[in-house]
């Protein structure tokens, strides 16, 4: 089976130099999509957007352009409470959120809803059950699934997890990131969901990855990979191709322009075609990776 491959990023509202001198920020989307087919909305997970966003969107970018959009955190069980408890969702939330993504359905540019799950939570029982209670609130949506603690993946579990992913037409979200613990998860190859299958590059900084106080949470990802760390991804990328109908690259490495420089990489490495694109110098930073 002959993927097709598409390359983007994580959001389209930073990237340092991109976007021509005084371009409005509601114009940045149409730019943007010049140059790439899909991207991941991550403002969703921060707070409920109004369902004129997304009609907003669908209007700004050209047939064929499609979003992943991130769940919002409540969902995806990143709320506690004082205690340190997490604040379990509510079916009205789940209603709202499903309703504000009205519009980028019915345009037909909604690819997949990414729920992206804290580090505590962990494979077991109850977790498995919530992830069946969100495919049954979003019965008719393509539900991409992320995990950040490696319970899931290691020993037995990981057999069980990809199973039950597959079992629930779930989409197993690849990534790249940081080795620290069990509180990341190793970068394993797999596809769940032959519709769709998607690998996160979050780049390798340790020193950041769990650091509080950052200043802005693009520290997070700061990190630039080369050439040669993205083609490490090849040969695992061309296993997906072989069973998946639809690969999505997408870069969140978003300090400065890392996350364009290297989609941009990925599509030479590829041998697609490569947007001309003149970007200012970022000062790299480059962690070692754990």
């Amino acid at each position: 089976m002959d993927a097709k491959i598409l390359v983007g990023t994580c959001n389209w509202a930073d990237h340092q130099g991109y976007y021509p001198h005084g371009l409005k920020s509601t114009e940045r989307i149409s730019y943007y999509a010049r140059h790439f087919p899909v991207v991941e909305v991550d403002s969703t997970y921060y707070t409920l957007q109004p369902r004129r966003n997304f009609e907003a969107w669908c209007e700004r970018t050209p047939e064929g352009f499609i979003f992943n959009v991130k769940a919002y955190r409540e969902l995806t069980q990143h709320d506690r409470d004082e205690n340190g408890a997490v604040e379990m969702p509510r079916a009205e939330t789940f209603e709202k959120f499903s309703y504000s993504l009205a519009p980028m359905r019915e345009c037909g540019k909604l690819r997949a809803v990414h729920f992206q799950f804290p580090p505590w939570f962990r494979f077991g029982e109850n977790n498995l059950e919530y992830i069946v209670a969100v495919r049954e609130f979003l019965p008719d949506d393509l539900i991409a699934v992320e995990f950040r603690h490696g319970s899931w993946l290691q020993g037995d579990a990981a057999d069980r997890t990809l199973d039950f992913l597959r079992e629930h037409k779930l989409a197993y979200v690849m990534v790249d990131e940081p080795q620290i613990g069990t509180s990341t998860v190793p970068p394993t190859v797999a596809v769940t969901n032959p519709d769709l299958a998607i690998v996160r590059f979050h780049g390798r900084n340790a020193e950041t990855w769990f650091k509080k106080g950052l200043q802005s949470s693009s520290e997070r990802f700061k990190y630039q990979y080369t050439k040669e760390e993205l083609a490490e991804w090849l040969p695992g990328i061309a296993d997906v191709s072989n069973t998946a109908r639809e690969v999505h690259l997408l870069l969140n490495n978003n300090y400065g322009n890392y996350a364009v420089r290297n989609a941009v990489d990925l599509l030479e490495l590829l041998g697609q075609p490569t947007p001309q694109i003149d970007l200012p110098d970022v000062p790299v930073n480059q962690p070692q990776l754990l």
